[in-house]
């Protein structure tokens, strides 16, 4: 099982924004955006950090995927 973080992209593009625009906001760097983009583990404070930026929940920008990767 492992994360899968295309409902954050999803939820970004539904809104105007950008990988940078997100950095921007939440703060983070660009090392932890690059790892979101890559599908990597990230400390679970970058993903509050994202939710209380965007105003969501935690089921909103990440997914459990059953599948190998």
């Amino acid at each position: 099982m492992y994360l899968s973080y295309n409902r954050l992209w999803k939820l970004l593009i539904d809104r105007g924004m950008n990988k940078q625009d997100l950095r921007k906001l939440t703060g983070l760097s660009s090392t932890s955006i690059a790892k979101l983009g890559k599908g990597e583990n990230v400390n679970t404070d970058v993903l509050v950090r994202i939710c209380t930026a965007l105003d969501c929940d935690l089921p909103d920008i990440v997914e459990f995927k059953k599948e190998s990767k």
